[in-house]
């Protein structure tokens, strides 16, 4: 099974990156960069496998840049408290 194919489970496999790349010393703005370029992937390359992926997909397609970032700024502040740490 994916990370990809559970949504809790996605959200805890994004929330253990973040906090080690966090515990390396990754500042805010490094963390959302890659946040932003991850999401732009796996818009264009991989197919959502859940609801809660279509629907940021379909988000994504419509966003403009700047909307893009918004939304993965966002996805980094919904998984900041997930994780098994």
């Amino acid at each position: 099974m994916s990370v990809l194919d559970n949504w809790q489970q996605w959200k805890d496999f994004l929330g253990d990156r973040l906090h080690q790349g966090e515990a390396q010393g990754m500042n805010k703005d490094t963390v959302n960069d890659l946040a932003y370029q991850i999401g732009d992937y796996l818009a264009k390359q991989v197919e959502p496998k859940n609801e809660q992926e279509k629907i940021l997909a379909d988000l994504w397609s419509v966003a403009s840049p700047e909307e893009q970032h918004a939304i993965a700024n966002m996805m980094v502040k919904l998984v900041q408290n997930d994780g098994t740490r």
